[in-house]
């Protein structure tokens, strides 16, 4: 997992909690594990991390390969009130977040008129400024959809993605962005150094500085919803545990200090309960926002494009190619 303020609520909300009820020694490893480093572990028999928390395209194509053990749910308690779409076979989500747009008050303060849309966001001359988007270099986690919205798909028309008309919007936007990210804490660091006017951020990350007092403010129209998941390798030789772990994160008490520590919405409907309206609003499943978001078709990512190669494969291929041209 990364670090910064997100690890550091994974660490009070989920992992000092499962040590402390079992006395299991947690190794925590702050930093991002790809896709690469999950395979090579497996095939070469040699997995020295037991639990990694990815995203869930990139669950979706581990567990396609064969490098996954399966979630053992009859461990869950409560399972019956987790959204369905965070229980996958190979990977369990126990909080959903946004990745909203984001810009910098005082480099675009109210009296002037802010982005909007995706559309408008690529509008240079309307709204100018420096801009920062998601890398796709690992395929899944890119700018893909936001292109697509950028030029007139509708929320509901996203899938199956035109990748051709991906590229051909990026290529559009390319030339004004600054940076860019690959991780949450690189983000982070972008906002909190004032190195893009506007662009595109975790809800979480983004709110962590507005709760600071930093000036940034999100926006919650055309939100792309998303949700990671817990997976354990193949042949984790302390499995065991890292079950025990997984199903700790799902517990209602576990996911609502997450929620309070770290603006994400917990997959445990009875999370909310424990949660005071004033931190539910923060938070990217509140019912207000339903209209104005979308989920991820994290399936699609999965499925087999051209060429028997998986659309995420194909979209890392592209960007390979696009970023460097």
């Amino acid at each position: 997992m990364s670090g910064g303020n997100f690890g550091e609520a994974i660490m009070k909300a989920f992992v000092k909690p499962f040590a402390a009820e079992t006395g299991v020694k947690v190794t925590p490893i702050m930093q991002d594990v790809t896709n690469a480093q999950v395979g090579l572990m497996v095939k070469s028999g040699s997995v020295t991390i037991d639990v990694v928390l990815t995203g869930h395209s990139s669950a979706l194509v581990l567990a396609a390969n064969g490098y996954l053990e399966e979630i053992d749910y009859s461990i869950h308690k409560d399972l019956d009130s987790i959204i369905d779409y965070c229980r996958s076979p190979y990977g369990f989500g126990s909080y959903i977040y946004s990745w909203n747009m984001f810009c910098n008050t005082r480099k675009l303060p109210s009296s002037e008129r802010r982005p909007t849309t995706w559309t408008e966001f690529w509008d240079v001359a309307k709204f100018p400024g420096k801009r920062s988007l998601p890398s796709g270099e690992y395929g899944s986690g890119g700018p893909w959809e936001e292109a697509l919205l950028a030029d007139g798909v509708p929320m509901d028309k996203l899938y199956p993605m035109d990748i051709d008309r991906v590229f051909a919007s990026l290529d559009k936007i390319k030339p004004h962005i600054r940076k860019w990210w690959t991780t949450g804490a690189e983000i982070l660091q972008i906002m909190r150094d004032n190195v893009a006017d506007l662009g595109e951020s975790y809800d979480g990350r983004a709110l962590s500085l507005i709760d600071a007092g930093e000036p940034i403010e999100i926006n919650r129209n055309q939100a792309k919803l998303y949700w990671d998941n817990w997976i354990i390798p193949k042949g984790s030789p302390n499995a065991a545990n890292a079950q025990k772990f997984i199903a700790l994160t799902s517990r209602a008490d576990r996911q609502a200090d997450f929620a309070r520590l770290f603006g994400q919405s917990p997959s445990n409907r009875n999370a909310f309960k424990s949660i005071a309206d004033d931190v539910a609003r923060k938070l990217a499943t509140y019912p207000a926002y339903a209209a104005s978001s979308f989920p991820l078709n994290a399936k699609w990512y999965g499925e087999t494009g051209s060429g028997g190669v998986p659309n995420s494969e194909l979209l890392r291929q592209r960007w390979n190619a696009w970023i460097v041209r």
